[in-house]
C-alpha cells in the first residue's frame, strides 16, 4: 500500500485532496507542522509527502529542504500559490514531483498518484535488474 503523509496546519485546505487519495488505496498520515512532519519521517517510510504552502514554523519550500536533504530521493508534492516560473526558481534542485494549487483537489490527486506510481514502478524495476 501507498504511504503518504500530508503537511498542512490546516486539514480543510487538502481535505479535498486526502479524500481523492484515499479512494486509490492510500493510506493518509497528517503532521500540522514541519518540525512534527520531520519526526513522523524520521519514525516512518513514506511514498509521497504533500506539504501545503505555510507551515506555521517554515515554508512547504524550507520544509522539503530539510526533507531532501535527509532522505534525496523521497517522493514530495508542494501546495503553492506561485507562478510555475517563480516556483522552479524557488524550487529548484529539490525534485519536487509536482507543483499542486491552494486547496487541490480530486483532478490534482489522479495526477499526483499517476506520476508517484510511474516512479514506484521504475524504482521496482531497477531494483529488480
Amino acid at each position: 500500500m501507498v504511504k503518504t503523509l500530508l503537511v498542512s496546519r490546516d486539514k480543510a485546505s487538502m481535505a479535498a485532496l486526502k479524500v481523492a487519495i484515499e479512494k486509490n488505496q492510500v493510506q493518509t498520515t497528517w503532521a500540522q507542522s514541519g518540525s512534527d512532519a520531520i519526526v513522523k519521517i524520521a519514525e516512518g517510510k513514506f511514498d509521497l509527502v504533500v506539504t501545503d504552502e505555510d507551515l506555521g514554523d517554515m515554508t512547504g519550500i524550507e520544509f522539503i529542504e530539510k526533507v531532501v536533504s535527509k532522505k534525496p530521493t523521497a517522493n514530495c508534492a508542494v501546495v503553492s500559490s506561485l507562478s510555475p516560473s517563480d516556483f522552479h526558481e524557488a524550487s529548484e534542485g529539490l525534485g519536487i514531483l509536482m507543483q499542486l494549487p491552494v486547496r487541490p483537489g480530486h483532478r490534482q490527486a489522479e495526477k499526483l498518484l499517476s506520476q508517484l506510481r510511474a516512479i514506484l514502478r521504475l524504482a521496482e524495476q531497477a531494483a529488480a535488474d
